[in-house]
């Protein structure tokens, strides 16, 4: 069983989260702390919480996930209000506290459940039991936000005079990416992107083809109680809206009939477009996700060498390779920056996916602890690092072959510019605009032939893509 609620999170020696009750609102702020002390994201976490039972009922469970991820999503707006509140140094308020403020105001300004007084009387009695003391200021804290909220007296940033200010602030961004976003796209894509990035994303599925067709598993989802809508830009997706229960609970999840992926994520693999019997080299193929894509596009035929740096992504991937019934992926354990045996494997493959790590803001709908995890000085590091992996790949591809270079974030350093960097050392590749290769969804190709996408303008993930080949 996942360890909930662990001796020593107090602050008092003894006391433990288990003399809490266990409710929605007091496993949203213990998943939060996890989350802020320990770099974890919220899915993982989450999933843990939901799969040992603690809440029964399915409105609970739908609460503690609502309350999580929007507290996460709005944190920005949050802060800010108590901050105009607060009297003290807010950097110096402790972590669990802060936590408490931000779940109960959250469920204040954006959700209907319970009354205000019943959200006050809740966050109070938390903060009793693991702060004791600290019970006066939170009380004090949410009764003021309350009354100020509701009388409309608290004066947010103009977006006129301070429209970084502001769209931080109702938008809840942190300021360096918003003034990063609109020396890039402007103040109304700027403020257009924020806001997207702060709704619920659909629930995505990709079929397994190897196991399913789309249409039989639309069926059995919808026998299942499931409300199911079919993809209209991934032909292997499924678009799943309030589903009654976790989609990893059901058989055909354990069987191996889908897994979850956005649909931008899924396109990444048609753009690859392996054949059956091609040598196919994934390299950052982490838990194989997009792997296991290839190695149905394949008709699980053929070869995929899939290459990571971390032992127990590629643990994952040869579970999740079990489970979909698929045999053609060899595994290796290597740094994809530095890869060893050049010459064993120099002009060796079809086709190359450089799936390359990045900063995941593309992400930040499904991952908006991202966002305040994120510090602009790690930026440059992730563009080296894509550097180094994609010049090491690049001699792995034989003539004639294609190499997909891609990544979940939408910062020009990590895409185009870096491309452009790459082919201006590399005369024997060449860039095939997708809108010259007739690709099936030329809406989602800009005006340089790279493949783009955005929560605002494609209701998707925000992810890049180039087709390069090497002459």
């Amino acid at each position: 069983m996942f360890p909930i609620f662990s001796a020593g999170t107090s602050s008092q020696p003894g006391r433990c989260w288990a003399e809490v009750k266990i409710s929605p609102r007091s496993l949203a702020v213990e998943i939060l702390d996890r989350i802020d002390t320990t770099g974890a994201f919220a899915e993982p976490l989450l999933d843990a919480f939901l799969r040992d039972h603690l809440l029964d009922s399915a409105p609970d469970r739908h609460l503690l996930t609502s309350l999580v991820y929007g507290t996460l999503r709005m944190r920005g707006r949050l802060d800010w209000i108590i901050q105009q509140l607060y009297q003290g140094r807010f950097s110096s308020m402790q972590g669990g506290i802060r936590n408490i403020l931000r779940t109960a105001l959250y469920q204040f300004l954006f959700m209907e459940r319970i009354p205000a007084f019943a959200l006050v009387d809740e966050a109070v009695e938390l903060a009793k039991l693991r702060y004791p003391g600290r019970e006066k200021l939170v009380n004090a804290l949410l009764r003021n936000a309350v009354r100020k909220v509701s009388a409309n007296e608290l004066s947010y940033p103009d977006f006129q005079k301070t429209p970084v200010e502001h769209i931080a602030v109702m938008h809840s961004h942190p300021p360096w990416l918003v003034r990063r976003w609109l020396s890039v796209y402007g103040t109304e894509r700027c403020r257009s992107l924020c806001m997207a990035n702060n709704q619920v994303p659909p629930v995505a599925i990709r079929v397994n083809s190897l196991k399913a067709d789309r249409s039989t598993l639309k069926e059995i989802l919808e026998h299942e109680g499931f409300t199911v809508s079919e993809s209209s830009f991934s032909p292997d997706a499924l678009l799943i809206t309030d589903p009654p229960r976790h989609l990893r609970l059901t058989s055909t999840s354990r069987e191996g009939l889908f897994i979850l992926q956005d649909e931008a994520s899924q396109l990444i693999g048609r753009l690859v477009a392996p054949a059956a019997g091609e040598a196919i080299l994934d390299v950052c193929c982490g838990t194989g996700v997009k792997t296991t894509h290839l190695a149905s596009l394949m008709s699980n035929q053929g070869r995929i060498l899939a290459v990571d740096l971390y032992p127990a992504k590629l643990e994952a991937l040869n579970r999740l390779s079990s489970r979909m019934g698929i045999s053609n992926i060899e595994i290796r354990q290597a740094d994809a920056s530095t890869m060893e045996d050049e010459t064993a494997f120099r002009n060796m493959f079809d086709r190359i996916l450089v799936d390359a790590p990045c900063s995941g803001l593309g992400t930040l709908r499904r991952n908006p602890e991202i966002k305040w995890r994120l510090q602009p000085r790690a930026l440059p590091s992730y563009s080296r690092l894509q550097e180094q992996i994609l010049n090491r790949a690049a001699a792995f591809l034989h003539r004639g072959g294609c190499l997909v270079y891609s990544t979940c974030t939408i910062l020009p350093e990590e895409n185009e510019l870096l491309i452009g960097k790459f082919l201006s050392r590399h005369d024997e590749f060449r860039q095939i605009r997708l809108s010259d290769a007739s690709f099936a969804y030329p809406t989602l190709v800009d005006e340089n032939g790279f493949f783009r996408t955005a929560p605002d303008t494609s209701g998707m993930d925000g992810f890049f893509a180039a087709l390069l080949t090497k002459e």
